[in-house]
């Protein structure tokens, strides 16, 4: 234990002096080193955000977590600090801003995320009731639902009549993310939905069935899968495992839209990789979600990584 710590001592005071030498070196700090060396996207923030969260500076270890408003002050303390012009170095302020905005965006989101995990659903209350009608609506654009409680909510995955008690887990952001799937991709929703019951009906041809050998063909319950998938992106959020995927999307702070979207991209995922395993009956959920759940995080170790490079906001990140 002593020589752990004293490895720990050793290498933060060689990595100081390191710093030093480079400064000495270069004329620049470690800031400026890493936004004019790295491109922007997960690479250049995550470094950043390594940097600035290590540092024995006050004022770095909290830019973290300032106020988004508070930003474009923030990196005018921190140039001064380190005593760089801004007229010299406009792109260095330009970056700094950019990465900050995605550091603090991402801690925001999660407590957004939160929030919504932890209200629970409340039957007696007319909005949540107007969001779940929605997400029949959505599925089943084409069936009219008896009645607020019925067993038609099988045939969309819930467990019982009443889809209340299957919200319990995640609250609010479980209903939240399956009426957003099922509202803006809205066929591929219906499909996953049918594919999900009637598995052999699916987008793989008669030959692919048979090379694969998905003769069982096991379906899911689609709500409950939504749920579970929405607990798996909500614990690689937290984790911070997402951090290299918004980085690398979001050119300024993700948002709720951008976890939304990453929950449709795992449940048409999810989806395939449930055909290909081919269980042999649903007790082996957890086993495939666990495998799944793996191969994404292993993908995310990639700082290049982006799960779902299509989506809108990618197209904004430029060179900052």
């Amino acid at each position: 234990m002593l020589i752990q710590v004293c490895l720990y001592f050793y290498c933060k005071f060689l990595w100081r002096c390191l710093k030093f030498v480079m400064r000495k070196l270069t004329g620049r700090c470690e800031l400026q080193r890493i936004c004019y060396n790295t491109k922007p996207g997960a690479s250049r923030t995550m470094k950043i955000e390594t940097s600035l969260r290590e540092s024995k500076s006050k004022l770095l270890q909290t830019s973290v977590s300032v106020h988004p408003d508070a930003i474009e002050k923030t990196i005018e303390d921190i140039m001064e600090l380190k005593k760089i012009n801004p007229d010299i170095n406009p792109q260095l302020g330009i970056s700094l801003q950019a990465c900050l905005l995605q550091i603090v965006g991402y801690r925001n989101l999660i407590a957004d995320v939160e929030k919504l995990r932890r209200e629970p659903y409340d039957s007696d209350n007319p909005q949540h009731e107007e969001m779940l009608l929605k997400l029949w609506k959505f599925l089943k654009p084409n069936t009219p639902l008896e009645s607020r409680i019925s067993k038609q909510w099988c045939e969309i995955g819930f467990q019982g009549d009443d889809p209340k008690t299957d919200f319990r887990g995640m609250g609010l952001l479980g209903l939240y993310n399956l009426q957003y799937f099922a509202e803006r991709d809205a066929t591929a929703a219906q499909q996953v939905l049918s594919d999900s019951l009637h598995p052999k009906c699916s987008k793989f041809s008669k030959a692919e069935w048979e090379k694969k050998r998905m003769d069982k063909a096991i379906g899911y319950s689609f709500a409950i899968v939504g749920i579970n998938i929405t607990d798996l992106a909500y614990n690689l959020l937290v984790s911070g495992a997402l951090k290299t995927h918004f980085y690398n999307i979001a050119p300024e702070a993700p948002t709720l839209s951008h976890f939304q979207q990453t929950f449709c991209y795992l449940m048409h995922e999810f989806h395939k990789f449930w055909i290909e395993e081919d269980p042999m009956d649903i007790m082996e959920f957890n086993r495939v979600r666990e495998k799944f759940r793996k191969r994404i995080i292993k993908q995310l170790q990639n700082p290049d990584m982006a799960l779902c490079p299509h989506f809108a906001a990618s197209e904004g990140l430029i060179n900052m």
